[in-house]
């Protein structure tokens, strides 16, 4: 079988940002995005949806974090997309409810090339730490919009905004996992009735 492996640069004004996947990993992670609690989230999403992960980012964190973290979502949706060509023998459905402590958060998938993103999660505080919590979501958006899939986040409840944003990470994460195996039944058909998943 294709390696499911891909590689993307992404370089503006704002940010510098080199991105590698290989889809049938083991979930190992190398994330240098000089935002720590970012970087321990996408530690979360690469160890959790056993997808390899590298990540080096420069971005222009003397003005705040959110260029690093939204283009880090559209360069790793990019490199997913890539890999997955024309997605091919995937399962492409999805769903989990991840309970984190006193948190649960449910993430639903849907592989299918046409991006979009439903988000029902709330923050009681705009910061973890340095980090403002509106980012959660902006990335989760950058990422569906690049890789071309429809997803939902949904936190049922949770007291700890740490746990809440964890949970998001770690659910969506499982549920890739689950979408992007490789389907026993049919390994070289594109699971749809259109015989295509560009969108």
């Amino acid at each position: 079988m294709a390696s499911r492996s891909a590689e993307v640069s992404r370089k503006t004004k704002e940010t510098d940002i080199a991105v590698s996947v290989h889809v049938d990993g083991t979930g190992i992670s190398d994330m240098s995005t000089g935002v720590g609690f970012f970087d321990h989230m996408l530690d979360q999403l690469s160890r959790h949806s056993l997808i390899d992960i590298t990540v080096k980012a420069k971005g222009d964190l003397h003005i705040d974090d959110h260029h690093t973290v939204e283009d880090t979502g559209i360069a790793i949706g990019q490199a997913l997309a890539k890999a997955l060509g024309e997605r091919r023998g995937i399962m492409r459905y999805a769903s989990i409810d991840l309970a984190m402590d006193e948190t649960l958060t449910r993430a639903a998938i849907d592989v299918s090339g046409r991006p979009f993103l439903v988000w029902n999660v709330a923050f009681s505080s705009p910061k973890i730490g340095t980090f403002d919590t509106e980012l959660v979501r902006e990335f989760f958006q950058a990422l569906a919009q690049n890789a071309g899939i429809t997803l939902h986040v949904t936190n049922h409840y949770g007291a700890n905004n740490h746990h809440i944003a964890e949970t998001c990470f770690k659910a969506v994460a499982r549920a890739l996992r689950a979408a992007l195996e490789r389907d026993p039944r049919q390994p070289d058909a594109v699971p749809s009735t259109k015989g295509s998943l560009k969108g």
